[in-house]
């Protein structure tokens, strides 16, 4: 079962990752997404969380983002760490807002 949490920016990205981490649950379990895809990485490397790789997605669905949507992307993306298609259809929505994402696993 997936942790999942918004938060408006980095500053409480990393508070959200620091009470995660009270709770027992490691940086390297936890995953940030956002709509833009360099936003989502400097944050992911600042924070020092996880980053959703060819593990996670597998060869086809990685071929597959090549000339998909970003959207697209994100929400088989989230739903390669655990998440429903449809809780996926709405965190993408939250993303759409410009929000970030967090997903423990």
């Amino acid at each position: 079962m997936a942790t999942v949490m918004t938060v408006e920016n980095a500053v409480h990205a990393r508070q959200a990752i620091e009470r995660m981490e009270t709770q027992g649950i490691s940086r390297d379990e936890i995953y940030i997404f956002a709509h833009d895809k360099d936003r989502e990485e400097d944050i992911g490397k600042a924070l020092d969380t996880e980053m959703i790789g060819m593990k996670e997605k597998g060869m086809f669905s990685s071929m597959k983002h090549v000339v998909s949507k970003r959207g697209d992307e994100l929400r088989d993306e989230m739903q390669s760490i655990g998440l429903s298609k449809m809780e996926a259809d709405e965190y993408e929505e939250v993303l759409d807002e410009g929000k970030l994402v967090l997903v423990a696993q």
